[in-house]
């Protein structure tokens, strides 16, 4: 047996779901009617995006209490189709209420990137990569 080669759902420890799901609904991000009042589904292309209680979601796991502050080891990618666009949506993020990380930029690795943080702290990663377009439906191609 192996597992399908795809992730359902990105769920993310937030201090205050509503809160929250309020900055991705600022983004343009709708709720799916399979919310709650303590987990919201945001649906996008391919999965979904949950926002969870960060204490009931290490309690779900089993695990210690969620804690400090710092780099959790993970990061969130938007690609977009070009560098005007990775602009772009730096720019509603922050009127919408995320703080900036990194400026967008031309990137070591040949495209063009920028970090932002939500409410919570998640780092989202803003880039354009030529190497790795998006298809008609916005999904990244990557070579077998």
């Amino acid at each position: 047996m192996s597992l399908d080669r795809r992730i359902s759902l990105i769920t993310l420890g937030v201090a205050d779901v509503q809160a929250s799901a309020a900055f991705y609904e600022r983004l343009g991000w709708a709720r799916s009617s399979a919310s709650q009042e303590q987990i919201v589904f945001i649906k996008l292309k391919g999965l979904a995006l949950g926002l969870f209680s960060r204490d009931e979601l290490a309690k779900d796991a089993n695990l210690p209490e969620a804690g400090a502050a710092g780099f959790s080891g993970i990061t969130l990618a938007h690609n977009l189709q070009s560098p005007e666009a990775v602009d772009a949506a730096m720019a509603l993020a922050v009127a919408s209420g995320a703080r900036q990380v990194k400026a967008p930029e031309k990137v070591f690795w040949g495209g063009y990137s920028g970090y932002f943080a939500d409410p919570d702290g998640h780092l989202w990663e803003l880039a354009h990569n030529p190497f790795a377009p998006l298809d008609e439906a916005g999904h990244m191609t990557l070579p077998d």
